[in-house]
């Protein structure tokens, strides 16, 4: 196969797994690319495109395809980050993942990480304020091979969900890896949000 129609089967793929991830609710990139393999028939094909190729291909798709429904949708996903951030003020708040990329969808989920000596301290914070949640685990990588299993909290806050990662005071400095690129991932205060909301 020719190198011109190795790159557009790889655009092709990469603008199906977008589509996947704008209107399935899938959030794991490399399931979304098996599953555009499959949808296109391209069983064998490799290499596939990277996770930056795709996350480039869902901001395109939401542009063309979402203008009108995704720009609301991603404000009040950042209007209920920033009130979030403010509620939980004492944990040093930073937004995460798509709501902060922009590339947040109908299926999205605010994604917090907070900082503290306990993760109890959190669950105690919820039960105080009579805030219903789930307790999870959550795995993340640092670097090249080391993974961490984090504690979370999820809940519904004006029936947007929300996800509190919890993290130890010293991870305010050390951020886990991007599932995007690989590299440490993009983290914003209550600043940047805002900065964010008023463009």
């Amino acid at each position: 196969m020719r190198h011109r129609q190795k790159d557009q089967l790889r655009q092709r793929i990469a603008m199906e797994a977008a589509r996947i991830l704008a209107e399935s609710g899938i959030k794991d990139f490399q399931t979304a690319k098996r599953k555009a393999v499959d949808r296109l028939g391209l069983d064998e094909f490799r290499p596939l495109p990277s996770n930056q190729e795709v996350e480039d291909a869902l901001l395109e798709h939401l542009r063309l395809f979402q203008a009108h429904s995704q720009p609301q949708q991603l404000k009040k996903l950042r209007e209920t980050a920033s009130d979030a951030m403010r509620f939980f003020a004492d944990f040093q708040p930073r937004l995460a993942g798509d709501v902060l990329s922009g590339t947040a969808g109908q299926h999205s989920r605010v994604e917090l990480h907070l900082f503290c000596e306990y993760p109890e301290q959190i669950s105690m914070f919820l039960m105080e304020h009579d805030i219903p949640y789930e307790e999870k685990q959550k795995r993340v990588r640092y670097g090249v091979d080391q993974m961490e299993m984090q504690p979370v909290f999820r809940f519904l806050a004006n029936e947007v969900p929300v996800e509190l990662v919890a993290f130890p005071v010293e991870g305010l400095r050390r951020a886990p890896n991007s599932p995007v690129d690989g590299k440490p991932m993009a983290r914003g205060d209550l600043r940047q949000v805002e900065a964010l909301l008023s463009e």
